[in-house]
């Protein structure tokens, strides 16, 4: 089959709390690249790996893993609302695959997705409905959370299921790498916090407005050293990309997720979207594709380490 595999960090911090100029026009030109990269392969169809943020998904149910038969950007921070163009009877085939492969799998047909799926769309496809997208959600800040070793296996289903297509395919990895926003947790949330961790669905802009501002308060703090908020990791960073790309599978499934919070910190389990897209990546090749680091910075302003990552047939 054809396939094409991108893995990038999302930050909703972009515009708001932002680095040197240099250091944001090195970024976009990633960007850029991956983007002129996509629409030369001009996929048929993508497999969008992405979290949420307590802005699709609550503790009502949160799901571990989700595919969406339609699904709609909130329209946090600076990405746009509206739907996302999910082939249906695809979804619904892909679920079934899914189930039928032992993938304890949730199914939405109203999935609410934030920046974490918008981003890269909006990012590296100019829009949330360019392309047909099948939504795929790994939760990533909600504990308990699974294992880099479940979200291998999520994907390896999710590739299997593609290789049969006989589509152009795209497989997108969003999130991390290490990094620790101030995500409430509800271990140690007020009452009225744990309360929109629960239930907090379709905020009314006010508090939107109010929550986003509390996360660039947070990030103007950390880019000036005086915030708590765990550091980022560069080291653990690196290692975990030159795992992906030498597709070291034990040492990935090696990762426990305590040591991860501990490392990385709490929001770093997001990097499993980039576990589960490889992974889907190499069952649809088998094995065939070369992985490639294609950027790495840490950047405090978007209290990230912001990486791409990309890989191609061979």
């Amino acid at each position: 089959m054809n396939a094409l595999l991108q893995c990038l960090s999302h930050t909703p911090l972009k515009g708001y709390v932002d680095p040197v100029p240099a250091v944001v026009e090195e970024a976009g030109e990633v960007v850029g690249e991956l983007r002129r990269e996509l629409e030369a392969f001009d996929p048929e169809l993508i497999f969008l790996f992405a979290p949420d943020h307590y802005n699709g998904f609550f503790l009502d149910v949160m799901p571990q893993l989700c595919i969406g038969m339609a699904a709609t950007s909130v329209g946090d921070y600076q990405t746009q609302p509206g739907p996302l163009q999910v082939p249906r009877a695809i979804a619904e085939a892909c679920a079934q695959h899914l189930v039928d492969r032992d993938i304890d799998l949730a199914v939405s047909y109203r999935m609410q997705v934030d920046h974490g799926f918008a981003q890269p769309l909006e990012e590296l496809t100019g829009s949330l409905d360019r392309y047909p997208v099948i939504p795929l959600f790994i939760n990533g800040v909600a504990p308990p959370v699974v294992s880099f070793r479940r979200a291998r296996q999520f994907g390896e289903a999710v590739g299997e299921f593609a290789a049969g297509l006989g589509k152009r395919i795209a497989f997108i990895g969003s999130g991390g790498l290490s990094h620790n926003p101030p995500v409430p947790q509800m271990a140690t949330a007020a009452p009225e916090v744990a309360e929109r961790l629960i239930a907090g669905r379709n905020p009314t802009p006010e508090a939107r407005a109010a929550r986003e501002k509390r996360t660039v308060d947070a990030a103007t703090a950390f880019a000036a050293g005086t915030s708590t908020l765990h550091p980022l990791n560069p080291q653990w960073d690196e290692d975990f990309m030159a795992n992906l790309v030498a597709q070291d599978w034990q040492a990935l499934d090696g990762y426990g997720n305590a040591a991860i919070t501990e490392a990385a910190g709490a929001s770093a389990h997001e990097v499993k979207t980039w576990v589960a897209a490889n992974a889907a990546m190499n069952a649809a090749t088998g094995g065939h594709y070369e992985a490639r680091r294609r950027h790495y910075r840490a950047i405090p302003e978007w209290i990230a380490g912001f990486a791409a990552l990309t890989g191609q047939i061979i």
